[in-house]
């Protein structure tokens, strides 16, 4: 019987550098393109602004505009900076602390209920928000117009999706930790902030981060549910430099810049931590 000739060494995949090149290109065209057209508008004066064309400024203004655009209607670009970190921080914190808390129930105990619940949670991603409905609520707890009111409105509208990522992490987790846990008189609570809740920390990274920027750059909800100039919002001190007659789009765009780089600054720093967090529950083993 002859021997089986040993296998050779495995050839590396040759790396695909047209479809590299293609999804370079399309970032760029998609990402890159628009942020720089926004950029030169920004320092443009306004009539060459009007022209709305990609071109480079004949005299820059990035000064005078962000001064402009920082002093429109008595300094409300830093009320609404204060008021978009408020909620914010408010809203991502209890959406993490919430949703953690309900998909660890959800995971870890099994019942007839459970069906009903997932279906609940599905249809928090897939139902569109009713906003009369809701003002009716608020109007009636007297939270419409006021921060807490806004507050809820967005942990309600972002904790399906912050359950469902929370629930793949956790599938992750061997049950044994919670018998140990149990079995040296951990009670619930203890339990659960004490050894899951830690373990938690890459999950917990990507909903901070993802659940930030969407709040931050909400325009709906505080438009519909906390309406007044003292309440405004980043994405609301738009309608400053637009008005039924005319636009000043050089301070408009400014404006649209200093709205975006903060949630472009926290995506760079912390893209990998992010694609981490929404991976983690994809393979259990």
């Amino acid at each position: 019987m002859s021997a089986v000739p040993a296998p050779g060494p495995r050839r590396k995949p040759r790396p695909n550098y047209l479809l590299s090149a293609v999804a370079f290109l399309a970032s760029l065209v998609v990402f890159v393109v628009p942020f720089v057209f926004v950029a030169l508008t920004a320092v443009k004066d306004r009539r060459q602004a009007a022209d709305l064309d990609f071109s480079w400024p004949h005299r820059f203004r990035l000064v005078q505009n962000f001064v402009e655009v920082i002093r429109a209607r008595d300094y409300l670009l830093i009320i609404a900076y204060i008021n978009s970190t408020v909620l914010t921080v408010a809203s991502v914190t209890l959406m993490t602390v919430l949703a953690a808390m309900v998909a660890y129930v959800l995971q870890r105990r099994r019942g007839r209920w459970n069906g009903l619940v997932d279906f609940l949670v599905l249809a928090g991603l897939i139902i569109p928000p009713a906003v009369v409905p809701t003002i009716w609520v608020l109007q009636r707890l007297g939270l419409f117009r006021r921060m807490p009111g806004l507050i809820l409105v967005e942990v309600a509208f972002g904790l399906a999706f912050c359950v469902l990522l929370f629930r793949a992490f956790i599938a992750t987790i061997p049950r044994e930790l919670d018998e140990a846990a149990v079995l040296d008189g951990a009670g619930p609570a203890r339990l659960f902030f004490r050894v899951i809740l830690p373990l938690l920390r890459p999950v917990i990274v990507t909903v901070v981060l993802v659940q930030s920027v969407f709040v931050y750059n909400d325009f709906v909800n505080p438009l519909y549910f906390l309406p007044g100039e003292q309440n405004a919002t980043v994405q609301l001190t738009l309608y400053n430099f637009n008005s039924q007659f005319s636009t000043q789009y050089n301070l408009l765009f400014m404006d649209i810049l200093l709205i975006t780089i903060p949630p472009l600054i926290m995506f760079l720093a912390f893209n990998r931590q992010i694609v981490a967090g929404m991976t983690a529950g994809a393979v259990k083993g």
